[in-house]
């Protein structure tokens, strides 16, 4: 297989740059030849709902770490925009809001964590 080296001019791409704004050109010029802007990223990509989903159909237990350093352990029934429900075995069901919860993660996974394990 050939492969042909491209390589551009450098004389003619100097030539055909527009001037920019502040040397005399209109605002309608230099709107068309502007580069354009990298686009805006997505308000809300949907992780969280994704693993919350994925938790409560395979009915995984859970730990809860809420922000006071208090453990919930439960598995997910339920979730909205700002808190979840942990159905508990031997201790009442729990509605958690999400401000106070630090972060979750699968029951069961402290070793993995680097957490003491006892």
């Amino acid at each position: 297989m050939n492969r042909k080296l491209f390589r551009p001019s450098l004389i003619e791409p100097k030539e055909s740059y527009a001037p920019r704004q502040g040397q005399g050109s209109s605002p309608s010029q230099s709107a068309a030849t502007a580069p354009r802007k990298k686009p805006v990223p997505p308000e809300q990509t949907f992780a969280e709902s994704f693993y919350f989903v994925k938790q409560m159909q395979a009915r995984t237990a859970v730990a809860v770490i809420l922000t006071d350093g208090e453990v919930l352990r439960g598995i997910l029934e339920w979730y909205d925009r700002d808190c979840i429900k942990l159905t508990r075995i031997g201790n009442p069901n729990v509605l958690v809001y999400k401000h106070a919860i630090k972060y979750i993660y699968k029951d069961g996974e402290e070793a993995a964590l680097g957490g003491a394990t006892g």
